[in-house]
């Protein structure tokens, strides 16, 4: 899949998940000044989707875009409950995977609460190393939840330290 294909526009169900095989995923929202917010990357054996929309089958807040060139698999909704009967293990993987998603989101909701923008930006570059230089500047702003220009003098600081 080519940079820049929307694979989920905000207001649409979310039918389908989608595993990373190589390249970058990013999910975000628009707000009402047009302004994005990150809410995840996915990168190598990932996996990425509007949980609300996709769980619930109701419409979601979520854009999915392919942030770098990728090669993705894709299942559905209706695909995944016919590998549950079929492979009842797979269940279980995903109710793990899921398990895991829900810790990470509300670490990371944490986080914005308690730590300073400079200690989410060193998680950040922590968690997503491998990827760090293939992510445009302003998206890591938005998901450490500061302006590009903050981001900008912040790591003119880090950088001086």
């Amino acid at each position: 899949m080519k940079s820049k294909t929307i694979l989920l526009q905000s207001g649409e169900v979310c039918i389908q998940s989608y595993f990373v095989i190589n390249g970058i995923l990013r999910s975000y929202s628009v707000d009402e000044n047009g302004t994005d917010h990150v809410v995840s990357f996915a990168c190598s054996e990932w996996w990425i989707a509007d949980m609300y929309s996709y769980l619930s089958q109701r419409p979601g807040q979520l854009f999915i875009e392919v942030n770098e060139d990728a090669d993705v698999m894709v299942l559905t909704k209706e695909n995944q409950e016919k590998l549950y009967a079929e492979v009842p293990k797979l269940e279980r993987y995903f109710r793990i995977l899921i398990e895991n998603s829900l810790i990470a989101n509300q670490e990371r909701l944490l986080d914005n609460f308690s730590f300073t923008a400079e200690a989410r930006y060193d998680k950040f570059s922590k968690k997503f190393n491998t990827i760090l230089a293939h992510i445009p500047q302003k998206q890591i702003a938005s998901y450490i939840g500061v302006t590009p220009e903050f981001f900008s003098k912040m790591k003119s600081r880090m950088l001086r330290k």
